[in-house]
């Protein structure tokens, strides 16, 4: 009995003691007074306007923290924001003096009525934002500032590809109310990129805010479009696909260096076409399929790859002349060895054909006189045989090596030809866009605006 009775003496001093622990201070109490004289009669489905007519004015005001990506492929732009949404609620007023001077409370967005401000042209199909809470004002003014993660239609136009600038645009406007209910005003012409993580691929040039109305019939919807402008950082871009392309391109040139008796010529232009049908894959599976535009690197390609198919038929057919001989062809027609005999070696600054070949020097200046006849005219007719087999044999080898050289000459002419148009249309193609693309002015105001 005794034991029972100090247990229920000590149970009873527990209750005491948490009852004190948990006794509300005199704010706490008039803080929970507060709410129940705000939300007794609230009903967050009905607008908060003194009068039917009324119109909710909300400003509205954007802040980017990141831009996550930008698909190319399916034309979205991702990006991490927040949504500043500014109105009055005349239902939710109060006299700080009447509530130990309180001027502000946090109440949760879903128990009072919000706009139902979305993004317009989202492609996910998420269009609300986070539910966050509100702060509210004594005075009614309600500052509801939600995160969200929205994927937008972006049309991207590739031209100038890696070296492209984007202009993506972000719509926003209530889904349900015309104007004449729920209007909505720019709180800052700039969007708020104090808090903005720098994303590697791209910069945003400008991004700025305006206002605009749409009319359908009899009622006007006002909406807010945020602009962004944004290029691309392309050097890893220029690092491993336009280099290695550049390089490609020049290193079918050394084709028409290599001798044409060997069978590396074809092979080399061969590998390279196949490198670059490969980097052409590269640059199908980053870009979007359009048929309006062609891509700035994508040009470069084709034309390179056009260059290589050009250097591999000519490339053949300096083979073909290479082993021609007075077996299998005619003999050189008179314009043929008086351009690439003649004149082309002393403009190409090559040494004349004429000049290398050397006749053979030898034979003997007269013969025995003391021979008897019959020996001479055995031997004269052994030289006249002899002589006969070693003109022929001569004229054989001279047009051989007439042959050959008209080849080198046709290797030395196209060396300098697409050395010439291989530069200048690599210069011809990203010189002005790169200058311009560097030549893009990044506004002060970026990152460090409110």
């Amino acid at each position: 009995m005794t034991v029972l009775l100090l247990m229920l003496l000590c149970y009873s001093g527990y209750l005491r003691f948490s009852l004190g622990l948990t006794e509300l201070t005199p704010f706490a109490k008039t803080e929970d007074r507060l709410f129940k004289h705000l939300f007794r009669d609230y009903q967050k489905w009905v607008r908060p306007v003194e009068h039917l007519n009324g119109t909710v004015k909300v400003k509205f005001g954007l802040a980017i923290s990141q831009l996550v990506d930008v698909d190319e492929k399916n034309q979205l732009m991702t990006t991490n924001v927040w949504m500043k949404q500014v109105w009055v609620d005349v239902k939710l007023r109060w006299n700080p003096d009447d509530y130990l001077g309180i001027t502000s409370i946090r109440v949760p967005s879903d128990t009072i009525w919000i706009p139902d401000i979305v993004l317009y042209d989202n492609a996910d199909g998420r269009f609300e934002g986070s539910v966050t809470k509100t702060v509210v004002k004594y005075d009614g003014t309600i500052t509801w500032i939600p995160p969200a993660n929205y994927k937008s239609s972006c049309t991207i136009d590739v031209t100038f590809f890696p070296f492209d600038l984007q202009n993506c645009s972000m719509k926003f406007g209530s889904w349900t109310y015309d104007g004449s209910q729920v209007d909505i005003t720019l709180e800052d012409f700039h969007v708020d990129m104090r808090d903005y993580f720098d994303n590697g691929e791209w910069q945003i040039v400008t991004a700025t805010g305006s206002r605009g109305v749409r009319t359908d019939g009899c009622c006007f919807f006002p909406f807010v479009n945020y602009s962004f402008v944004i290029r691309r950082l392309p050097l890893f871009y220029t690092l491993f696909l336009i280099i290695p392309c550049i390089g490609l391109s020049f290193l079918t040139i050394l084709v028409f260096y290599l001798p044409s008796n060997g069978g590396e010529k074809i092979s080399l232009c061969t590998s390279v076409l196949v490198s670059l049908t490969v980097f052409l894959l590269v640059i199908e599976e980053i870009i979007p399929s359009s048929s309006k535009v062609i891509p700035l690197i994508g040009e470069y390609l084709v034309f390179t790859m056009i260059f290589v198919t050009l250097s591999i038929v000519i490339t053949v057919f300096a083979i073909n002349i290479h082993h021609r001989s007075s077996s299998t062809h005619h003999g050189m027609a008179p314009w043929v060895r008086r351009i690439f005999l003649h004149q082309l070696p002393k403009l190409l600054c090559m040494r004349s054909h004429v000049d290398r070949y050397v006749p053979p020097n030898g034979g003997s200046k007269g013969a025995d006189a003391t021979s008897s006849r019959n020996s001479l005219q055995a031997a004269l007719d052994s030289i006249r045989y002899i002589t006969l087999h070693v003109v022929k044999e001569n004229e054989v080898r001279e047009v051989v090596e007439d042959w050959k050289f008209v080849a080198q000459v046709l290797d030395r002419v196209f060396l300098w030809t697409f050395l010439l148009v291989s530069v200048l249309g690599s210069v011809l193609l990203f010189i002005p866009v790169i200058y311009n693309w560097a030549n893009i002015t990044v506004p002060a105001y970026v990152g460090n605006s409110g």
